[in-house]
């Protein structure tokens, strides 16, 4: 195949959207609504075609350098395409009309998985004292597509962004995630994942049943308990030492997301006896469903309302035929001092897996400007 079988030209959202729906899921950060909630950069859509045929798209979000008409193009956990074909013949293209329109670098996200753990090895490793990160343990399954993507990345000249054993500072590279379908492709029934849960996730599920907990899926459109979730999450984001995101920024993502599918977003809610005890975000496209955003209250926490709205999003997934429950971001770290390795801990309860994507890779399209950008950022860490 030459590259000259396929091109990439830029789309409206609607052909944008319509060859998502054509996939059985991809990334939320992958879909013209995305645009809008990220509204601090400059945004296009991509369509890689075959003779007159769609067969990939892209959201590319474009950073300008000041004073400069030149910008990286970023494409997060992106572009949606056949992973598994000639990678130079799907991403000379878009290469090729990036550089026309002024990007000094590129960075991508493939979406390809390369190696998986399941719940009982992450486990081993935690308690093991001479392990110290993910990559220690013998992963569970390799994936040949996942390694064919990283070994034809390096040969075209892209480069890989590191994490240093923390949270990239992009897309994570590492996540946990619950599948929802069994080997043969088959969905799997409540019972099955939650026997799938550790002791621990199972108890404290009944302890929030029993203690009365209320979990509610707030109807699409529905944000009037958006502020009452923003209130909790600032909460715990003084709790944990993290930087909560304003107000405004899931008032854009509602919107926006809500906007293209009414049923891309949803406001979970669990209250005790009245009070907010836990509220979450949940995300899905396709076959694919993200717990986003998540917060809790420090008091009350012996009535589990974590667990309880974690699992009543795990339901609705099921129920809504997705074939992965994504918990999102973990660190590769594996120290039983870390203070990152409760969040590991946290998620492994669920049965799951931890899962290694391909992560994010540069591509400098004109190096000195490129070399420029990478000492600003330095400079600003």
């Amino acid at each position: 195949m030459s590259t000259s079988d396929l091109t990439v030209r830029t789309a409206s959202p609607a052909e944008h959207l319509a060859f998502l729906a054509s996939r059985r899921s991809a990334s939320f950060l992958q879909t013209p609504a995305w645009a809008a909630v990220k509204n601090e950069w400059r945004h296009e859509s991509l369509l890689w075609e075959r003779d007159g045929e769609p067969v990939g798209a892209g959201l590319v979000l474009y950073r300008d350098l000041p004073r400069l008409r030149r910008s990286l193009a970023y494409l997060p956990e992106g572009p949606v395409l056949d992973w598994g074909g000639d990678l130079r013949a799907h991403l000379d293209p878009m290469v090729a009309h990036l550089r026309r329109k002024g990007a000094f670098g590129i960075r991508i996200g493939p979406p390809v998985v390369v190696r998986r753990w399941d719940a009982a090895t992450v486990k081993a490793g935690v308690a093991d004292p001479e392990v110290h990160r993910l990559g220690d343990l013998a992963p569970t399954a390799r994936e040949t597509t996942g390694a064919r993507v990283v070994s034809g990345l390096h040969e075209l000249g892209w480069r890989p962004q590191g994490t240093d054993g923390g949270f990239a500072a992009g897309q994570p590279r590492h996540v946990f995630w619950i599948p929802l379908t069994d080997a043969a492709g088959e969905q799997r029934t409540p019972e099955d994942v939650l026997k799938g849960m550790n002791q621990l996730w199972r108890r404290n599920i009944k302890k929030a049943d029993k203690a009365g907990v209320v979990v509610t899926k707030a109807p699409a459109g529905d944000v009037s308990d958006l502020a009452a979730f923003h209130e909790l999450y600032v909460h715990t984001a003084e709790r944990d030492g993290f930087t909560p995101r304003p107000a405004s920024y899931f008032t854009r993502m509602f919107a926006a997301l809500g906007a293209e599918d009414p049923d891309r977003i949803s406001l979970w809610t669990a209250h005790h006896e009245g009070d907010l005890v836990a509220a979450t975000i949940a995300v899905r496209v396709g076959e694919h469903a993200w717990y986003s955003y998540g917060a809790s209250s420090t008091e009350k926490r012996e009535v589990r309302g974590s667990n309880a709205v974690q699992w009543a999003m795990v339901q609705d997934a099921l129920a809504a035929g997705a074939a992965v429950y994504d918990l999102r971001g973990i660190t590769e770290t594996l120290d039983a001092d870390d203070p990152h390795v409760g969040l590991i801990q946290f998620k492994a309860g669920t049965g799951g897996e931890a899962v290694e994507y391909a992560g994010e890779w540069d591509l400098p399209v004109n190096r000195v400007l490129y070399s420029a950008f990478q000492t600003y950022l330095k400079r600003r860490r």
